[in-house]
């Protein structure tokens, strides 16, 4: 227990510090009774070196591994020493207490977990939301004493673990109060032990409480009991509907970039076609200003000229008959054979019988 929780002092309540010399004087008193009547003055200075050697190595204390020593001089705080074998001036002058303030320590709310059994606390872990809904939260605080300030956590605060506890507790209905229910019961997890967190450390720190709030881990987080099954049924229907919303926005990203590509297709066709339907046109006039140019020049022969191409476009892929009228003796009819339909064989048969010959 911290010395400002102890009532009158080390020395018990209402009592004041024994003055030195007197309980040498006594001490010398009662030594001088029990010993020999030979042993004299002598003895007696030897014993009272021994007493007084004995009480100066009664100030050597050890710290263990997880505690840190505090020295009080009179009562008041004087220093801090680490863990080992110390040496402080024996009591009264000083004494040390040595709280076990390296070690982290782990506070429950809203459950207790003893021998292995788990009992709910819903006075401690219900909890009323921003949107007014009621919503039961289970966490737990790891904490330990600030370096450097063990003086503070014995003294500021009689009970540090359960100011802590209170300290929580607060801290989490604050942060519940404002939040709502949905975001509470599935991804603000990490931003509400974020928020605990900086909320009891702020709030400790304003006590002088020398503590540091190491981390807030949220356990469970459930309405309660009797609406349970249907909080259950409501996100089954939440989840069904973000399932459909997914699907239907997997399919529109995949139709919308198919739509798109034949609308762009479609688009480079029309394009295509117009450029090439352009240059065509663009073709044909400056051939036929061309064509004019020069009819300009020679009219005759550039009639004529178009006349035998229009003929030969026109006749070209025809069967021809030629009927000459030109006289009496003419036959009237003169055969014609098109160059394309002659046989590929007769030049060659022609040459192989010159050769013979």
């Amino acid at each position: 227990m911290p010395l400002s929780n102890q009532s009158g002092g080390p020395w018990g309540s209402g009592s004041k510090p024994p003055d030195l010399e007197e309980f040498l004087r006594r001490g010398q008193g009662v030594l001088g009774g029990l010993l020999p009547g030979n042993l004299g003055g002598r003895g007696f200075a030897l014993l009272v070196l021994a007493a007084v050697v004995l009480w100066a190595f009664s100030g050597f204390f050890r710290v263990e591994p997880d505690e840190v020593g505090v020295v009080l001089r009179f009562g008041k705080f004087v220093r801090e020493v680490q863990p080992g074998l110390n040496y402080h001036l024996p009591y009264p002058i000083e004494t040390a207490l040595t709280p076990q303030a390296l070690r982290v320590n782990k506070i429950d709310i809203g459950f207790d977990l003893r021998r292995g059994i788990l009992r709910d606390a819903p006075e401690e872990a219900l909890m009323l939301t921003g949107d007014e809904n009621i919503v039961g939260v289970d966490f737990s605080v790891l904490w330990k004493v600030k370096p450097n300030h063990v003086g503070d956590f014995l003294f500021n605060v009689q009970a540090p673990e359960g100011t802590v506890k209170a300290v929580g507790e607060s801290a989490m209905r604050t942060v519940i109060g404002r939040s709502n229910i949905q975001a509470i019961l599935t991804g603000a997890r990490q931003t509400i032990e974020t928020a605990v967190q900086e909320l009891m450390q702020k709030t400790l720190d304003d006590y002088g409480a020398g503590v540091v709030v190491q981390q807030v881990q949220l356990q469970k987080v459930d309405p309660p009991t009797q609406v349970i099954d249907s909080f259950r049924d409501v996100q089954a229907a939440r989840s069904d509907l973000e399932r459909a919303q997914n699907e239907a926005q997997t399919y529109a990203n995949r139709v919308v970039p198919e739509a798109r590509g034949r609308a762009a297709k479609i688009l480079q066709d029309a394009e295509a076609y117009r450029e090439q339907t352009v240059a065509e046109a663009k073709g044909q006039a400056s051939r036929f200003s061309q064509v004019y140019e020069q009819y300009k020049k020679a009219p005759d022969v550039t009639r004529k000229r178009i006349y035998l191409e229009t003929m030969e476009r026109v006749l070209g892929g025809t069967d021809k008959t030629i009927i000459d009228i030109g006289g009496q003796s003419s036959p009237g009819v003169v055969p014609y054979l098109p160059l394309n339909s002659l046989p590929r064989e007769r030049p060659t048969q022609q040459s192989q019988s010159g050769g013979n010959q």
